[in-house]
């Protein structure tokens, strides 16, 4: 093992009492981020360590790095009560004007955002960390009209993705196996502008589900040029699955579970999400001419014909590295076996894919990261399925990313999703693991579980 010990701080209590986990999902992007030398990162915890357990809270926290210690605020005018591991929080931070964004407790559901006040990031130490630089509670994003609410009714597993001064915000509309995934973006006025009109453009419809949904595992924008992957899964028909006030999909149960995800699929956009591309550079869709989306049968977006009921994960993770080689982490049981594997892009178009060794992949288990130093080597952050173990693999750009080395492992973190600081990795690389702790054995039910940063100095 090659890692050093990590040092670790805690951000709050994890609200072990719910049965799902709210505080490290796949589809998170992102809960942890650096902006401007400070980290922040946001998490669901009851309003004080010596309060009831409901309801939940959003806490948000900052610190300077890089051994600042964590200030965290309660956005207490907002109580969160729905069981449901889709329902987190995420953020975002615009570099044009330094605005840091949330948005929240969405499992199909009316937007729920707020936003900070201008140059918060750019300027943190002019400003005393509380609510009261953020927005109230917000059900629709600035800059759009109540003509375009109905897209904004119905939402599931926002993200926030920075593009160059600007802000992208997707989303997904519908339900698990008949949905669509959309994209606006957040501009704020260039400092030479005479305008201060600010807020959210809708771009279109990115990824068009027919009979089905896309689930990406993660959006990232790189040496201009953003990049997407995804799987579909496919929709099974069921009573009442054309009612509105449906919530059988809801039980992550069922005809259309992750049984039903086939396929991994590649895009990509120069021009920030409105023209997207497939892999040999052909126009897929072109959404300022009106174009729906990228639809499951246009050409040249598979990368890998993977059949239903092979196992195959929905939004696992997604990572590019500084020459353009795109990574996904995902399973599948192709080849004798339910097994983790690395599917991976070279900046030549080639695709290759190969399965993890040291770990045991499980269909339905708990996804893993991926993350790519500032020397380009590829780390992969994977948590253990029934275990407390977390275990971090390195795949050396010097090996082409074909050999898997364990750098790191250790028990004492419950089954729990991982997730990464990509912009902190680039800036100084750290790897910033956000994920949870406990001080007690798997076996002990009242031990205290912590949401902790894993700070490693590659």
């Amino acid at each position: 093992m090659t890692l050093p010990e990590p040092s670790v701080s805690v951000l709050g209590l994890d609200p072990t009492h719910r049965n799902c986990v709210l505080n490290g999902n796949a589809f998170q992007q992102d809960a942890i981020q650096s902006y401007n030398g400070w980290q922040y990162a946001c998490f669901y915890s009851q309003l004080s360590a010596d309060s009831a357990k409901e309801p939940l809270y959003i806490h948000l926290s900052r610190r300077k790095l890089p051994e600042g210690k964590w200030e965290t605020f309660v956005f207490d005018d907002y109580p969160q009560t729905t069981d449901d591991g889709h329902n987190t929080v995420q953020l975002g931070i615009c570099p044009g004007d330094g605005t840091i964004h949330l948005s929240y407790d969405h499992h199909c559901d009316i937007v729920r955002y707020r936003h900070s006040h201008p140059n918060i990031a750019k300027t943190p130490e002019s400003h005393t960390w509380t609510k009261s630089l953020f927005t109230p509670h917000l059900r629709r994003l600035p800059g759009l009209s109540a003509s375009e609410d109905a897209l904004f009714s119905y939402i599931t597993y926002p993200r926030f993705v920075q593009l160059d001064s600007s802000l992208l915000f997707t989303w997904r509309t519908g339900k698990a196996g008949l949905g669509d995934d959309h994209v606006a973006v957040y501009t704020s006025p260039s400092p030479t502008s005479s305008t201060t009109n600010y807020g959210y453009k809708i771009l279109g419809t990115n990824l068009k589900g027919v009979q089905n949904n896309p689930y990406i595992h993660g959006l990232d924008h790189r040496s201009g040029r953003l990049h997407a992957t995804w799987v579909y899964r496919g929709f099974v028909h069921y009573t009442g699955w054309d009612d509105p006030n449906d919530t059988q999909h809801k039980q992550q149960a069922g005809p259309n579970s992750g049984a039903n995800n086939h396929d991994i699929c590649y895009a990509y956009s120069d021009d920030g999400g409105s023209v997207w591309r497939n892999g040999a550079g052909v126009v897929v869709a072109d959404l300022a001419k009106g174009d729906e989306g990228v639809r499951p049968d246009a050409p040249g977006i598979v990368a890998f014909e993977i059949p239903k009921g092979s196992g195959l994960a929905n939004q696992e993770a997604q990572a590019v590295d500084g020459e353009g080689g795109v990574h996904v982490l995902n399973r599948d049981a192709l080849e004798g076996g339910m097994r983790w594997k690395h599917y991976y892009r070279a900046p030549d178009g080639t695709w290759t894919q190969r399965a993890l060794p040291h770990v045991n992949g499980v269909q339905g288990g708990k996804r893993g990261r991926l993350a790519v130093s500032k020397d380009d080597d590829l780390y992969l952050i994977l948590p253990d399925h029934a275990a407390s173990t977390l275990t971090i693999l390195k795949a050396s750009k010097k090996s082409n990313y074909s050999d898997y080395e364990v750098v790191w492992r250790e028990d004492g973190f419950p089954p729990t999703e991982p997730l990464v600081d990509t912009t902190r990795l680039q800036y100084d690389n750290i790897l910033s693991v956000f994920t949870r702790s406990s001080n007690g054995s798997d076996l002990d039910s009242h031990a205290q579980v912590d949401v902790v940063v894993l700070d490693f100095k590659l």
